[in-house]
């Protein structure tokens, strides 16, 4: 919380001209004092909690932290924008007009949306993004096109994701770490954030986590039964319309993991059959000249040259001030690659059109901090030889990742929430072995250290880049 603090004021001195105002302070204060507090406060009160009542707890505290910021959000978004959409609501806009043009279809009885969606957008929705657009539409039939309501839904879907990090985590690492991995993901700015929009990311990451954990499940329990196996072909089927390369990546991820786990995780008979289903499954996504199929194989063959294009873009475009933001171009792989764990860094000054990205800059940094560990525990995992035995959430973080270094989002915040649940679990695990050795606790005051001169560095390059110092 301190370097927290001297990064903010230190940013506020340098860059005076643009110093932030004093109300995106308070959200970055609340968020960054309230993640680390309550992290250490409710990690020791509910450490002797049953198992059972510490699930129930979780979840209905986690739902009601996401409920007050639905209602709260709600009423922010009229006051600042007159909308209930947040700063520059390019894709939430989108999808609200698509979603209600759709509801009403079906209140028609008309369920023949997916054309219906394609024709109305113009061909700008594609097969890989119809998911959550047609999602929405059922969700606005249902409640008369309340966005409200559809936000409350995100709310019990972000509180039932922290249940399944705590199941996952406990059976990866034990009932301590577990518990505090749930914790983190509970009070995670960014986590609750998203549940007052109307973007996908919120669904997104409770699909991901919801197909780790029962895909964990299967693998180190033994159960082949019927409606854990769907939750495995079901729930990459649905991500495919969704975001196309989270599915692919969890896809994959299990392949590796049906290949390199430990014996000890799971036997080659169950292997086997797993492997078939996969295959089986991946081949008919693949092989069959699909739509989805084809949209994986562009994004595979234009990966490189799609990112060096938009990075070039980013540095001609101008913004409403007139400005440009010259430095973009000299962003890629090779840059995002070292960062990619801790990225992005907070925006601690004013800069046009970044309104959203000052209101969560607390949640940046949180993850900036917390980074540390997540990488330690790689490291720690790797050269111990244990990583075998947490092969799948270690394969969907590391690979999707990898997926971002080489595309157009690499510093987007919201492309990284997927993996946030999987990094704060390691992160967890990293910072239950930081006391073994002295060089890891010097290494985290260093790192405090780093991150506050990455801080006030990224805010040079913002302003710097657009000519404002």
């Amino acid at each position: 919380m301190g370097v927290y603090l001297c990064a903010l004021l230190l940013c506020s001195a340098m860059y005076a001209n643009n110093a932030m105002l004093w109300y995106w302070w308070l959200f970055g204060l609340i968020e960054v004092c309230g993640f680390f507090y309550y992290a250490n406060v409710l990690s020791k009160s509910w450490r002797f909690r049953s198992p059972k009542l510490f699930v129930k707890k979780l979840f209905w505290t986690s739902f009601a932290l996401r409920l007050a910021w639905v209602i709260l959000s709600y009423f922010l978004w009229y006051h600042w924008t007159g909308t209930a959409f947040t700063f520059h609501a390019g894709d939430e806009l989108f999808y609200e007009d698509v979603a209600q043009y759709a509801a009403g279809l079906i209140r028609e009885g008309n369920w023949n949306i997916v054309p219906a969606i394609q024709d109305y957008s113009g061909g700008d929705v594609m097969y890989s993004d119809m998911g959550y657009p047609v999602y929405l539409s059922i969700i606005y039939a249902i409640s008369d096109g309340s966005i409200l309501f559809a936000r409350v839904l995100k709310a019990i879907w972000s509180a039932w994701t922290v249940v399944l990090v705590y199941k996952l985590a406990v059976r990866n690492f034990g009932e301590s770490v577990g518990r505090m991995s749930a914790i983190l993901c509970m009070l995670m700015p960014n986590l609750i954030f998203y549940c007052g929009l109307q973007l996908k990311e919120i669904e997104m990451v409770f699909l991901a986590t919801l197909f780790v954990e029962r895909a964990d499940y299967v693998m180190r329990r033994g159960s082949l039964k019927t409606l854990p196996m769907l939750y495995l072909m079901l729930i990459p089927g649905v991500l495919f319309f969704v975001r196309t390369a989270l599915a692919a990546v969890l896809v994959m991820a299990f392949f590796v993991t049906l290949i390199l786990s430990t014996d000890r995780i799971m036997g080659w008979g169950r292997r086997i059959v797993l492997i078939v289903i996969a295959t089986i499954f991946a081949g008919t996504i693949m092989l069959n000249n699909t739509s989805i199929g084809t949209e994986v194989k562009e994004m595979w063959q234009t990966r490189g040259s799609t990112q060096e294009g938009n990075m070039e873009w980013r540095s001609t475009r101008v913004d409403r001030d007139g400005r440009t933001q010259k430095f973009a171009k000299y962003a890629g792989a090779a840059v995002f690659a070292p960062m990619i764990f801790t990225i992005p860094f907070p925006t601690m000054t004013e800069t046009e059109g970044q309104e959203n990205q000052r209101m969560i800059h607390g949640g940046y940094f949180v993850k900036n901090i917390t980074s540390y560990f997540t990488i330690l525990a790689l490291f720690i995992l790797l050269f111990s030889g244990n990583w075998r035995k947490h092969v799948l959430p270690l394969a969907v973080l590391c690979g999707y990742l990898v997926v971002l270094v080489f595309s157009n989002f690499a510093h987007s915040e919201r492309f990284h929430l997927p993996t946030l649940p999987f990094a704060l679990m390691f992160a967890v695990y990293g910072l239950t072995k930081i006391k073994q050795k002295r060089w890891m606790e010097r290494g985290y005051v260093f790192w405090c250290i780093l991150m506050m001169v990455a801080a006030i560095a990224w805010n040079w390059f913002k302003l710097a880049g657009r000519g404002m110092v």
